[in-house]
Parts: C-alpha cells; structure tokens; sequence
C-alpha cells in the first residue's frame, strides 16, 4: 500500500530510499524494491533532554550532523557541558552503526535529490522529526516522509517540517505502532545488513 501511494517516485534518477534503522529498513526494502530505487540507511538519533530523555533538545546524524534547538535549551538552562556529553555519547552509538550496517559501501549521495525517509510508523514522531531537521543539512531536494501507519498527530506534526508526508493509514485510536502489525519482530543489527547488501547487489537499483 505504501509503495502504491509513492508510484508517482518510480524509476526516477533523482530520487532514493532512506531507512531508519532498525525498525524502517525492512519496509524501506519493499518499498525501494517497489519503485526500483536504490536504497540506504540514515541512522539518527535523537538528543534527549538530561532527565527527560523523551523531550528531543536536538538531532545527531552518523556524519556529525546536529541540529539544537537552542531556545529550548536556554529555556531549561542546560549547561553546554551537558549538551556536548549527550552529542559525544550519540554519536559513538551512531558511528557503531554506520559501520555495522555499511559493511565498507560508500553513503548514497543526498543533495538535490528527493529523499523518500522511510520507517516502520509513527507514534509520536519525535526521531522521524529529529531525521527531518538533520537531513536538511545536507541539502536535499525535497524530502518525503512514508510510513505505513502513524497517528494522526504525528503525521499532522511532520507535514509541517516536511515537503510531504505519505501514511496510508491514520487510525484515529493509534496506541503503539507494533499494534498495527502481524509480525513486528524486532529487526537486529544483522536483517539490517543483510537487507542493504541485498539492495547494494540488485534487490533495488542502485
């Protein structure tokens, strides 16, 4: 269904995948298989306010991307210190991952092209949001946000940072996201290698 709502995106030089990782890559791996688009992971990681690790004070990319939101951090006075010990700590895990998962292939180039991001659904929104505002950086053409499934307020959030935002289904009652799923299995560091070097060697088009 979700491959269906981005067929208009088939076939297109200028267009690529992005899974977030863990969760996002084995449905970004149907969907670029769909529309015959090469296929890549964006680890981002959310920076977690000190003692309020769900309330995002910024954004961390793999590559050493950050994006702070400096008017929330001078609202609850969080010491700088503070802040660069939670970009040093998320950024060692990032790392870990960009090299568990790349297995040595160069990163899919980003600027000007659309960047279709893709994860397995939203329920608040928050890291879909963070990866929105670190993928900026890098200059895309435009960047489209799909999901299978997501609550109407988080889709209704990231249709107001993003160029747009597919989710087939908004279930007015969400609950959590691995309610809408048969299978949600957690996905390990090895599905997601697995599925990448399938897509590196033709699974999608690269």
């Amino acid at each position: 269904m979700l491959a269906h709502e981005l067929a208009a995106y088939a076939d297109r030089s200028d267009a690529l995948v992005l899974a977030l990782p863990r969760g996002g890559v084995p449905v970004a791996y149907e969907v670029a298989t769909q529309l015959h688009l090469p296929l890549d992971a964006y680890a981002v990681r959310k920076l977690g306010v000190p003692g309020q690790e769900e309330l995002a004070m910024g954004a961390l990319a793999a590559d050493g991307s950050c994006v702070l939101d400096r008017g929330l951090i001078a609202a609850l006075r969080i010491p700088p210190e503070a802040v660069d010990a939670a970009v040093e700590r998320e950024l060692a895990e990032l790392r870990r991952r960009e090299t568990a998962y790349r297995d040595g292939r160069s990163e899919l180039s980003i600027a000007h092209k659309t960047v279709i991001l893709v994860d397995d659904g939203l329920a608040t929104g928050a890291t879909m949001h963070a990866a929105v505002q670190a993928l900026r950086t890098h200059e895309p053409a435009a960047i489209v946000v799909a999901v299978p499934v997501g609550s109407p307020e988080a889709c209704s959030g990231l249709r107001a940072i993003a160029d747009r935002v597919v989710c087939p289904y908004e279930p007015e009652h969400f609950g959590a996201v691995g309610m809408h799923y048969e299978n949600f299995a957690q996905t390990s560091d090895d599905g997601v290698r697995r599925l990448l070097r399938e897509a590196a060697l033709g699974g999608c088009r690269s």
